[in-house]
């Protein structure tokens, strides 16, 4: 890849971390040239909502549109990281610091980043969107959402209602991102999910090219 685009996604691997409702995953060669086979062949068992990944709306909404259905707007075209300082989660506050517009794409760097992440257990108390900050996003009226972690709302609070402010409100979310290596600014960016017909999520590709 061009040392002007940045790979913030991460490797999806047997027995990374997952959430711990879900399946775990699992990808193992079917065919292998090392044991004979005129070529290699993986499978895979995973959830659609491992690793680095996107959300259909209707993950949470009953009649929202599957991820097969999103705007390629919404994923590709100018994007904003903001760090979060706040070691708990985002809230308000500290989002009214940065003045988010109207039809921004916004990707949360938190203390999250400091760390990999998809190497290690699942972290309960990992920073995520508070139900608050949810609904102000939704004020400010964004177009895409992401985060550096498996999910935007919390594993203890904040989890259901903050999917439900954000997909009901038609805003595209990204969970999963690796932005160790990214640094607060402006960005292009370009993140494209498998297309799986009636998704409710699928992994995908996210690159940040800084502006």
């Amino acid at each position: 890849m061009s040392r002007d685009w940045i790979d913030a996604s991460v490797p999806l691997h047997t027995g990374m971390v997952h959430w711990p409702t879900d399946p775990s995953v699992r990808i193992e060669r079917f065919a292998d040239m090392d044991k004979g086979a005129v070529c290699n062949v993986s499978k895979m068992d995973m959830c659609a909502h491992a690793g680095t990944h996107m959300d259909g709306l209707n993950h949470f909404i009953q009649d929202g549109g599957p991820l097969d259905t999103v705007p390629f707007d919404a994923l590709i075209g100018p994007c904003r990281v903001i760090e979060i300082k706040d070691a708990d989660s985002v809230k308000p506050a500290e989002l009214k610091q940065h003045k988010i517009r109207k039809g921004e794409r916004i990707l949360f760097k938190t203390r999250n980043s400091k760390r990999n992440w998809w190497e290690e257990h699942f972290d309960p108390k990992f920073i995520h969107i508070s139900h608050a900050a949810a609904e102000h996003l939704v004020d400010c009226g964004i177009r895409t959402v992401g985060i550096d972690y498996l999910s935007v709302g919390g594993y203890q609070r904040d989890g259901v209602e903050c999917h439900q402010v954000i997909l009901g409100a038609g805003i595209w979310i990204i969970e999963g991102l690796n932005l160790r290596q990214v640094k607060p600014g402006k960005y292009d960016l370009i993140c494209l999910p498998v297309k799986i017909r009636n998704g409710d999520g699928a992994p995908a590709r996210a690159i940040l090219r800084r502006k």
